[in-house]
């Protein structure tokens, strides 16, 4: 039997495990695996020694010596390196676009062996379903993943998401072993104001014993304070060396991100010394099926830090030792006696490409290689999740008293918008037409509840021409979002997505030229990543030739972010324009 310890599936090391790691420690007993001649990665004393290493019943037994028995299974490494598995701090499965299998498959073989998955997405779409789903698709894989139970779903109350958790519900599901604590808290305003369901929150994380998830752009100060005070232990939301500095004076961890659109790991580095280095970890968020193929995952936050500077036996400390210390997970994170056999095999300290992974000392990579072989669930109870009602092109347009309207400017190569201000055209009717200007109309629908809320509002920057994009994955509450100049069109790409269960469409002159099916929520795909990479860049490809989006746009994932009522400053919901700085909705036309 292979330890899982509380971690992976809650079973515990037995008697008769215990007793055969020992005696394979002192000698009396044949270890299963003895890794031979490699440079062990010490991430204890921030050293490199070399050593055999003793691996039994799944766990690392000791270094060997003389009067060991022979192993089972004996492999020569040559001098190569040998470092703990990676761990990613905080990430969102469900935006790589594809299922836990899957995402096991597309990050293992780059020496990631734990995640921190908080679930956030899912459960804005399916609640408590999303939760019990990826649960059970991340148990029987080779990827170890803890779960935080997500804080805000919703995310604001300015819209209609598919489901409300709360803190009766949060307390049905925290005491899992495989969840670690609260979810990202991303009201802080509530938190701040000592807000009464937030505090219930938090208060069922305390009675637990779990640990709360930070997410505090910007908060600095007594207001820093305050959101600290109320127990929060990470930060994967820092932009500054100040606000990395700031966290850790208040002793929270903070992770530097890199994923496919947020990148913060050159910024923060800093800010590192030696003093705070241990405060520090890694963490990638979001990031997609094509980025995981072709950058990686953990390992390229490592390379990205030891090219800008960091001692390598540092950055990897930040992606093992740190990150099993922030969360309590004392069974991985180094190459000692006692911890999990999760490592990693690479040749160059200064240029990390992972050659080999075992997981509980299973070899489960090899040279890119996936070599588990994992339980895909069927999505059953998240499948289909398009509940929309009294939908057509007449709910699209926008009927003007003025010509002066607000817009949601984009800004290049951002999802950070500002509040633009136009003078725009009508027709005849007093309804919003296109003219030359690079404005077209972007809409939410609402998915989950059949309620009728389509909210409508004008992008500026997108370049869009003649034709329509849709995607019911649009953060925080997965409604679907649609943008074009045709309102048939627009039509169109809602009606296939609701057609093909969710996904991305691209619709032009009324024919859809493409469209990829997400069947789990909506959100995701059980196809090959490689597959789903492939479809994406694609339709991005698509896109741009034939609508015209911008070079400074990401077709699908800067629209998905229109819909994100907390990050500034204009947005757009199912109930309309959302004004982020005053939090509150606005109207579309200006008041002159």
């Amino acid at each position: 039997m292979h330890i899982m310890g509380e971690g992976k599936r809650g079973v515990r090391m037995d008697r008769s495990d215990l007793k055969r790691i020992i005696d394979v420690a002192a000698g009396r007993e044949a270890a299963d695996m003895c890794i031979k001649n490699c440079r062990i990665v010490d991430v204890f004393n921030k050293t490199v020694f070399e050593s055999d290493l003793l691996i039994a019943a799944g766990v690392i037994a000791g270094f060997g010596g003389e009067g060991h028995k022979e192993a089972r299974e004996v492999i020569e490494a040559d001098g190569a390196y040998v470092a703990p598995g990676l761990i990613d701090g905080h990430v969102h499965i469900e935006s790589s676009h594809v299922s836990p299998a899957e995402f096991s498959r597309l990050v293992v073989p780059h020496g990631t062996t734990t995640v921190v998955a908080d679930p956030h997405e899912i459960c804005n779409v399916c609640g408590l379903e999303g939760f019990d789903y990826m649960l059970k698709a991340s148990e029987e894989i080779a990827l170890s993943v803890f779960l935080q139970f997500p804080s805000c779903v919703p995310a604001t109350p300015f819209e209609h998401s598919g489901a409300v958790l709360d803190a009766v519900k949060i307390a049905k599901r925290i005491d899992n072993p495989r969840v670690l604590g609260l979810g990202e808290l991303m009201d802080f305003p509530g938190v701040c104001a000592a807000d009464g369901e937030i505090l219930d929150k938090l208060m069922v994380a305390q009675i637990a014993g779990k640990i709360v998830d930070g997410h505090s752009p910007g908060l600095n100060g007594y207001e820093l304070d305050t959101y600290t005070a109320s127990g929060v232990r990470n930060e994967h939301e820092c932009a500054t060396p100040q606000d990395l500095l700031d966290r850790v004076r208040r002793g929270v961890y903070v992770m530097l991100r890199q994923g496919s659109t947020c990148h913060d790991l050159l910024n923060l580095l800093p800010a590192l010394n030696e003093a705070n280095e241990h405060f520090c970890l890694f963490c990638t968020d979001d990031r997609q099926s094509a980025s995981l193929l072709e950058e990686g995952h953990i390992d390229n936050n490592i390379r990205l830090a030891v090219s800008a500077g960091l001692d390598p036996v540092s950055a990897i400390c930040m992606a093992t030792i740190n990150a099993a210390s922030c969360f309590g997970l004392k069974d991985r994170g180094a190459v000692a006696p006692g911890r999990r056999a999760d490592l990693i095999m690479f040749d160059d300290l200064k240029d990390i490409r992972v050659r080999d992974v075992w997981i509980e000392g299973v070899h489960v990579a090899h040279n890119g290689g996936y070599l588990a072989h994992d339980v895909h669930i069927e999505p059953q109870h998240v499948s289909g999740r398009m509940n929309v009602k009294d939908f057509s092109s007449e709910r699209l347009k926008i009927h003007l008293n003025g010509r002066k309207v607000r817009t949601i400017k984009l800004l290049p190569f951002s999802v950070v918008t500002e509040a633009g201000v136009a003078d725009v055209s009508a027709n005849e009717q007093g309804c919003w037409i296109r003219d030359e200007q690079d404005i077209v109309k972007i809409a939410v629908i609402e998915r989950h509840h059949a309620t009728g809320c389509v909210g409508l509002g004008l992008l500026e920057g997108y370049g869009l021409k003649g034709g329509a994009i849709a995607t019911s994955v649009a953060h925080d509450s997965h409604n679907i979002i649609a943008a074009g100049d045709i309102d048939t069109d627009m039509e169109l790409a809602v009606r296939k997505l609701i057609e093909i269960g969710g996904g991305m469409v691209i619709v032009k002159d009324g024919v859809v030229l493409d469209f990829l099916s997400h069947e789990i929520a909506g959100l995701m795909t059980d196809r090959p990543g490689e597959e789903v990479a492939r479809r994406i860049a694609e339709m991005d490809r698509t896109a741009r030739e034939k609508l015209h989006i911008n070079e400074t746009a990401d077709p699908f994932m800067t629209l998905c972010f229109m819909a994100l009522p907390v990050i500034p400053a204009l947005k757009i919901t199912d109930n309309g324009l959302f004004d982020v700085e005053s939090f509150k909705g606005v109207s579309l036309e200006m008041i002159e």
